[in-house]
């Protein structure tokens, strides 16, 4: 993904403009990563996702993808406050 802006469709069909914070990719699973945020909320909260080279996103749903996932973002975090 090279945007720096994506859009999140809810289950109501809604549209929402996310702004990427950044992707990565995992070899240990194949997949690439986005995590994302939405600029209008003010807690600041971060979200990730799978996305295929169509720029489609999907939920995460593995306990070990997530735990995993949960490593790189407070890695990031950590980094983010140094």
């Amino acid at each position: 993904m090279e945007d720096t802006k994506m859009y999140v469709v809810d289950d109501n069909g809604n549209e929402f403009e996310m702004e990427i914070v950044f992707t990565f990719e995992s070899e240990d699973y194949g997949r690439k990563y986005v995590v994302y945020r939405d600029p209008k909320d003010s807690e600041d909260e971060l979200y990730a996702s799978i996305y295929d080279e169509e720029g489609n996103i999907f939920e995460i749903e593995d306990d070990e993808e997530l735990s995993m996932l949960e490593e790189v973002l407070g890695a990031f975090l950590e980094d983010e406050e140094d």
